[in-house]
């Protein structure tokens, strides 16, 4: 089976160092390339064409937000997983809205870093526990910026309901196929129509649009 395929970008060489280290200890992932910042980054992601970009978020030249539109732009197939080591509100949001997978803090242990490559590459979000904590405070007390308004043909279907019940239990779409028994083409078209009926770009923006609607809650 073909290795999950990494760019890593980050200004920091003995992060990059040690991200790839690890990284290259699990036997289903390969770092194909590294850069230093957003510009270099963006270009090797055109180049390399990876599975999955880990992200740093304040980088010179180029930053982290603006190079997760870029990549989105030129290569969307690539999945964005921002690492960092700032967890406020204000600087989750934005590189989430650009179209990034998953966000964790540079202090997860290495095992939680994998895991998160690897469930983004199988279609899901990753989020730390304590990211999903602050988003979901966020999205009920008003503190994401979204209307209360669903937009005019925001209605699901009942698969669809289902589909989203098992996105916000951050399952990936082998395991929402498996859990409603249908095939993962068919979950993926189903998270393809809730985006397009909700307007948003990802499944970490679906799931913040179902909490601050009600439709999922995160006791």
């Amino acid at each position: 089976m073909r290795p999950i395929r990494v760019v890593i970008v980050d200004d920091d060489a003995l992060v990059r160092r040690a991200l790839r280290v690890f990284l290259e200890d699990a036997d289903d992932i390969e770092v194909v390339a590294e850069a230093p910042d957003g510009i270099a980054g963006v270009a090797l992601v055109e180049q390399q064409r990876p599975d999955i970009v880990l992200l740093d978020m304040q980088m010179p030249r180029m930053g982290g937000v603006q190079a997760a539109h870029e990549i989105v732009r030129t290569v969307p197939n690539a999945r964005i997983l921002a690492i960092t080591t700032f967890g406020s509100i204000d600087m989750i949001l934005p590189m989430l809205r650009a179209g990034a997978s998953g966000y964790l803090l540079k202090d997860a242990e290495p095992e939680a870093i994998i895991d998160a490559v690897r469930l983004v590459h199988a279609g899901a979000a990753a989020l730390s526990a304590a990211i999903t904590a602050r988003l979901i405070e966020a999205a009920q007390t008003g503190g994401v910026e979204t209307t209360d308004e669903f937009p005019d043909g925001h209605l699901l279907s009942e698969r669809e309901h289902e589909t989203l019940l098992q996105l916000a239990l951050g399952r990936s779409n082998a395991e929402i196929a498996r859990s409603i028994h249908a095939s993962e083409s068919t979950v993926k078209t189903h998270v393809s129509s809730i985006m397009a009926k909700w307007r948003v770009n990802n499944r970490v923006q679906i799931i913040i649009r179902a909490a601050r609607g009600g439709l999922v809650r995160f006791d």
